[in-house]
């Protein structure tokens, strides 16, 4: 689990620091206390010398995030194992037996802390389980060292889970950080691009719209560019509305047929629709606007409808309108367009398409798809 200065994890690791010394002056107070006891209490404070230096030698390897690594991680559970080790002997089993405390005690949660904070709760667990058997071995099989081991691991696992989740909220802090950036940097050059570029080739395609030859194809293409810069200093770009739950917004699907022939309306606020879903409905908007290209000379209006349960697409242009028959008379000659391009995929997601057209008034295609796709 990496960590980096100044993030999340960094109180932790002061948090463990504090609890050393702490436990450490626990320790102490113990020592002094069944010293009398002890078969070698001389011993004692060699080992207690030990503990202390390594306290002050830990603490200042984990204040700097490189060497927040496994060197340092097994140095630390080494020093806890052997203090663990050296309690039968400098304390003594009849010591022991009649109840008197490790070494290490409290202490040896430091390392547990350690791992957990470095790898999570599995990391955490596995420190636990190696310093509970090394006290097992060292007391033998009684209920206070049983109890000591149950609340290492619990300590193990709930510090690694505490420190995942502050890593995922430093990651996704600075995710929403760059994204912000991002975004103001692409706002100071769309103002700049507005006030320069856009007006410029607006002001061509207005001039030049009703003239004949070179002139009015100059004038066409740049309202094409136009629409096109538009879409992009706007975000464009189809991006995930939602990763986890695989959605797109369909105004970013859409936003890519907006030319000086196509207007493309949409709400305001991001229209998420499943990942699939949001591409057939592109898809079969598409199929319909190349219909319009074909047959009512390109130019198109594609409105986009978030209706909560429902989402509608509906394509409208200016052309002759569809005959009366002309659309199951393609299907039998196999121009399938409208039938499987448009029909079928809409009734795949559970939708369905509906069709308005008048002789000379244009034609209407609405495509009614579910949210949640059928």
């Amino acid at each position: 689990m990496p960590s980096s200065p100044g993030g999340f994890a960094d109180p932790l690791w002061r948090s463990i620091a504090v609890f050393r010394f702490a436990s450490l002056a626990y320790v102490c107070v113990l020592v002094a206390r069944d010293a009398d006891r002890y078969a070698h209490p001389f011993a004692a404070v060699a080992v207690l010398l030990v503990m202390l230096a390594w306290s002050a030698a830990a603490t200042a390897g984990y204040a700097r995030p490189a060497n927040r690594s496994w060197p340092l991680l097994l140095a630390d559970l080494a020093v806890a194992l052997a203090v663990l080790a050296a309690t039968p002997w400098v304390v003594g089993r009849e010591a022991l037996a009649a109840g008197v405390p490790t070494l290490a005690v409290v202490w040896e949660g430091g390392p547990v802390l350690a791992w957990a904070v470095s790898g999570g709760r599995r990391r955490g667990a596995v420190a636990a389980v190696l310093l509970g058997v090394a006290d097992l071995a060292a007391r033998g099989f009684s209920t206070p060292s049983v109890t000591g081991l149950i609340l290492l691991l619990l300590a193990g696992v709930i510090v690694g889970h505490v420190a995942r989740l502050a890593v995922t909220a430093e990651e996704r802090m600075q995710r929403a950080v760059e994204l912000e950036a991002a975004t103001r940097e692409r706002e100071r050059l769309a103002r700049g691009i507005h006030d320069s570029v856009l007006q410029v080739l607006a002001l061509v395609q207005r001039r030049g719209a009703h003239l004949d030859g070179e002139a009015g194809e100059l004038a066409r293409l740049a309202g094409e560019q136009e629409a096109a810069l538009r879409a992009l200093i706007a975000g464009g770009d189809p991006v995930p509305a939602d990763a986890e739950d695989g959605a797109l917004d369909l105004r970013a699907l859409l936003g890519r047929y907006a030319s000086a022939a196509v207007s493309v309306s949409v709400p305001a606020t991001p229209v998420a629709l499943p990942a699939r879903t949001a591409r057939e409905v592109a898809a079969a908007t598409a199929a319909a606007l190349d219909n319009v290209e074909r047959h009512a000379g390109g130019r198109a209006w594609v409105l986009v409808e978030d209706e909560g349960e429902t989402v509608t697409v509906s394509v409208r242009d200016a052309g002759p309108g569809i005959p009366e028959g002309r659309l199951v008379e393609a299907a039998r000659q196999g121009r399938l367009g409208v039938a499987q391009s448009i029909r079928g995929r809409v009734a795949d997601l559970g939708g369905e398409v509906r069709i308005a057209a008048t002789p000379g008034e244009g034609t209407e295609i609405e495509l009614v798809v579910p949210r949640r796709g059928g």
